[in-house]
């Protein structure tokens, strides 16, 4: 697979951009989990350009369409939207494990879900296109799906964050608002934390490849607020965190991404506080010094999907055999 994207790079002419957590390593990754309140900057490694952080854009809205699209509908992505080609010969999508249409869902539940499973196939389908214009007669710069396993890496984040052994958000509504819970803060911190690293315009024309991210990443953070509001409103119909379980669970889940993916987290908290004084944010996750935006380096992002901390990591959790592309294992 990196083979695809060392052809594409031939072509481009820019200046290379450095990804990865940093010169504070792991120690500082898993410092805590509790948001220092100061996004970090963008980080190096040399030799990797827009396509690199583009496919690793990709690679995670393979994720994310892969567990909407199966929640609302069963089935996953199409062929021609999860294959590369090389040399004229199509290399196959991964497999998906685990995944199941949600049964017992009301009208307005299944409208929700039908939108995000809608967002993110298209989303797969902008950076594919973005991708092909780097693309020869005997190239498509965009990776193929890789291996997802739904099934191991909800278990393993149940296990990690003390819900339980096992984790199914393909049960019903409420597990699955916790499943999507995990999912939308990581790609929000995901694409604000690449796009200082994308160039402005594409060099393979006209095409803004920052201002595609810059998009996406907005629709993200509409999932993540409504994913965060709704599990609070029903906290709050259902009479309190005692009696919805679903909120605490959402809370260890947070816990557990801030120690792997270095802090930038916001737990959910139940309405209160003024509009001078406002209790920490239910809906946005952000800094409580400016209300930016949170941010995670590629490390950090990876740290997350993979479930483990530390150098050299390059699969696990949600990605089985690692992602494809160049940007696969952690730096530190």
């Amino acid at each position: 697979m990196n083979t695809l994207v060392e052809l594409a790079e031939k072509r481009i002419n820019r200046r290379k951009f450095l990804a990865g957590v940093g010169a504070a390593g792991a120690a500082t990754a898993l410092a805590g989990c509790q948001s220092t309140g100061v996004n970090p900057g963008p980080t190096v490694n040399v030799g990797l350009v827009d396509t690199d952080y583009l496919n690793f854009a990709l690679n995670l809205e393979y994720l994310e369409a892969e567990f909407y699209l199966r929640a609302a509908t069963g089935q996953g992505l199409l062929p021609a939207d999860n294959s590369a080609t090389l040399n004229a010969v199509t290399i196959p999508a991964g497999t998906v494990v685990g995944g199941a249409k949600i049964s017992g869902l009301s009208a307005a539940q299944q409208n929700i879900l039908n939108e995000l499973a809608y967002d993110e196939q298209a989303h797969v389908r902008d950076l594919r296109l973005l991708l092909s214009g780097l693309s020869t007669s005997s190239l498509t710069a965009a990776v193929s799906l890789p291996n997802l396993d739904f099934t191991n890496g909800f278990n393993a984040v149940a296990s990690a964050a003390g819900i339980g052994s096992t984790f199914n958000p393909f049960q019903d509504w409420d597990h699955f608002l916790v499943g999507a819970f995990l999912f939308e803060d990581v790609g929000v911190t995901a694409y604000n934390g690449i796009a200082p690293l994308i160039s402005p315009i594409g060099v393979a024309g006209p095409t803004n490849f920052l201002a595609n991210a810059a998009a996406i990443l907005a629709v993200e953070s509409y999932h993540a607020a409504t994913i965060r509001a709704t599990i609070v409103g029903n906290t709050v119909a259902a009479g309190g965190v005692s009696n919805y379980p679903y909120f605490t669970y959402a809370n260890q889940i947070s816990t557990l991404r801030g120690t792997l993916g270095g802090g930038n987290e916001t737990p959910l908290t139940l309405p209160g506080g003024t509009t001078s004084s406002p209790t920490a944010s239910t809906i946005v996750p952000a800094t409580t010094t400016n209300a930016t935006a949170f941010s995670r380096t590629t490390d950090q992002i990876l740290h997350i999907v993979y479930g483990k901390a530390g150098a050299g990591v390059s699969s696990g959790g949600f990605f089985p055999n690692g992602m494809n592309g160049h940007i696969t294992v952690t730096q530190s």
